[in-house]
């Protein structure tokens, strides 16, 4: 008998159909795993689900409403726009205690995204964590990484930083993104989540002045 590891857990993307959702769907479709898809639009969800079940011949991804796909996943990537995320984590917090929910969201405020606007909260980390409450797992993570190089196969050519209090969920969410096909590494508790959120505005004006197509990164050096 397998023992239950990370390998055994389903994971659940919310906001699976935007363009990180759906590039980290494909990533962990292709690494094998099951993926419970989440939208406002439960169709849209279980279109995609269909097309990138062919894609990747996995056929254990399905598409369902956020709060269907939540209560699915052992492990919960949230993955929608900030001006979305504090409707969405309420919609999700009923059926997520005891959970890990993974929140990806950066601030960013159209239409000046390449300029760094904290909320008045101090971080996005910090707007999950006063809507998710105690009784969540939060980690946050994926801030610095585009949904274009996400969707590849293989390396990315960048890093993954992953931020939260709870040291053995955010250990679980480096082991997960490890098994994905990532280089992730512990960054650090929540308040430290801030510093990836700003940098993203800052990757973003990279981006437009030197003509990035698939978006910059970052890479940790000095660990093998």
């Amino acid at each position: 008998m397998q023992e239950k590891g990370i390998g055994m857990e389903r994971i659940a993307i919310v906001g699976g159909t935007g363009a990180l959702g759906g590039g980290l769907a494909m990533r962990c479709a292709r690494a094998g795993l099951s993926v419970a898809i989440g939208s406002r639009d439960p169709a849209r969800a279980e279109a995609a689900a269909r097309e990138i079940a062919v894609q990747t011949g996995n056929p254990a991804i399905t598409g369902h409403d956020n709060a269907g796909a939540a209560a699915l996943g052992d492990i919960v990537f949230v993955t929608v726009p900030f001006a979305s995320q504090a409707a969405t984590l309420a919609s999700i917090r009923p059926v997520c205690a005891g959970r890990i929910v993974v929140d990806t969201t950066v601030p960013l405020v159209p239409p000046k995204v390449a300029r760094v606007q904290l909320p008045a909260e101090g971080s996005a980390a910090a707007v999950a964590a006063a809507a998710l409450g105690p009784e969540v797992r939060l980690v946050t993570g994926l801030h610095n990484i585009s949904a274009a190089k996400l969707g590849q196969e293989g390396d990315p050519g960048c890093d993954v930083l992953v931020f939260g209090d709870d040291v053995e969920a955010r250990e679980a969410v480096v082991g997960l993104a490890g098994r994905i096909g990532l280089r992730a590494f512990h960054a650090g508790p929540l308040d430290n989540s801030v510093a990836a959120e700003a940098m993203t505005s800052v990757l973003i004006s990279i981006n437009r002045r030197y003509k990035v197509a698939d978006g910059a990164g970052l890479r940790i050096t000095g660990i093998a």
